[in-house]
């Protein structure tokens, strides 16, 4: 499944927030060595209830506007 997210970093509080299939993520880290990626990640982690492993950037590393792909279970 690939999900739309526009990422806000350096946000006082972190939230998500879902319309129109894009997702709205702040997050407090800075768009600095990956930190604000690395905290989206965590985000969606916590969001979906699944391991960060199975979360990838597909395009938007250094965009605001991200495309993230969450790769299903294998049984």
């Amino acid at each position: 499944m690939r999900i739309h997210v526009l990422l806000k970093p350096g946000a006082k509080e972190p939230k998500i927030e879902q319309s129109n299939g894009i997702f709205r993520i702040s997050v407090k880290a800075v768009a600095k060595e990956n930190e604000a990626n690395n905290e989206l990640i965590d985000a969606l982690s916590n969001y979906f209830g699944i391991a960060k492993s199975r979360i990838s950037i597909v395009s938007g590393f250094n965009s605001r506007n991200k495309v993230v792909e969450i790769t299903p279970a294998t049984k």
